[in-house]
């Protein structure tokens, strides 16, 4: 049987991604990852390591090269269709530029043309302002046909009070639901 090709679409969020790649090992088993990171994610070096070894990482994980301009990004809507996308980690930036229509990254670009298809979309959100100036994006592309979010709840209450952060655990879960046209239920958890 085919494997159901979905694409991995990672924004900026480092400090997020062991628990993204420990996830996605187990999605290589069950579906062809298409690899995708924001601009940001692939040039910035942080504390959580360099861009260039999470690329290396990332196509090690997918056997791709990974699609890192906008130019390479249109072609997943339209000639190259996914069956899903999860953008994982989604900053409450790139969350914004989804909320609002603005296409500047291979990111924003690739969901952009995915929903054109009317598959699904799946947000797992990492961002330290979800309780606050993130909110009103959430709760409008909670209202969006064929947007999903992994469950998602508050990573550090004590430290970070307005933090919200996806139950990465449940990436294949929530992929799975919402290629059946349902949201993973119940959407805040922790």
């Amino acid at each position: 049987m085919e494997k159901k090709r979905v694409g991995l679409a990672l924004c900026g969020s480092y400090c997020t991604y062991e628990k993204l790649f420990a996830a996605a090992e187990s999605l290589t088993e069950q579906y062809e990852l298409v690899p995708i990171m924001s601009d940001t994610a692939a040039e910035t070096d942080s504390r959580f390591g360099t861009a260039t070894e999470h690329i290396k990482r990332l196509m090690l994980l997918t056997g791709k090269k990974v699609v890192t301009t906008i130019a390479e990004a249109e072609p997943l809507g339209p000639s190259q269709p996914m069956d899903a996308l999860l953008i994982a980690p989604c900053t409450g930036n790139t969350l914004a530029k989804l909320a609002h229509g603005i296409t500047d990254s291979a990111v924003t670009m690739a969901a952009k043309a995915h929903l054109r298809n009317g598959r699904p979309l799946v947000i797992a959100l990492s961002t330290n302002d979800g309780l606050s100036g993130s909110a009103e994006n959430i709760a409008r592309l909670l209202n969006r046909k064929n947007i999903y979010f992994v469950p998602f709840g508050q990573d550090d209450p004590i430290k970070k009070p307005n933090s919200l952060q996806a139950d990465f655990s449940l990436l294949g879960d929530a992929l799975e639901a919402a290629m059946a046209g349902r949201q993973l239920q119940p959407v805040l958890v922790r």
